[in-house]
């Protein structure tokens, strides 16, 4: 089975750490709906599972880079621990860009053969 491109996960990971965010506002209005207001609980029925779709979609991009792009511990762990409070996974993936942890390193990012199943 032929693995997803270093650069097609670091698209993703960029992608999911907005989408938790967005995710993140949209569970904290649904929140206050509820809790505050008291008025419906639509908000947190319907962000709360899209919200625990991109957190996990989210950790495990985070943790396949990790893997791929061998990030010191302590890159994963601030990677782990951003999707934990709001807004703090597009914070880590700015600061992570910048620090060039989001970046292809040369030669990593050729096509990989398709591995054949064994006992062919």
């Amino acid at each position: 089975m032929k693995r997803p491109s270093t650069s097609a996960v670091i698209r993703i990971f960029r992608i999911l750490a907005v989408a938790e965010a967005f995710s993140w506002a949209a569970l904290l209005v649904g929140m206050f709906l509820k809790w505050i207001t008291r008025t419906t609980e639509l908000g947190v029925e319907i962000a709360g599972p899209i919200h625990g779709a991109f957190f996990i979609g989210y950790g495990i991009a985070a943790l396949s880079l990790w893997g791929m792009q061998r990030w010191p511990f302590r890159v994963a762990l601030f990677a782990g621990l951003s999707a934990v409070f709001p807004f703090a996974t597009v914070w880590f993936e700015r600061w992570a860009g910048r620090h060039g942890y989001l970046t292809v390193k040369a030669g990593q990012d050729a096509a990989q053969p398709a591995q054949e199943p064994a006992g062919v």
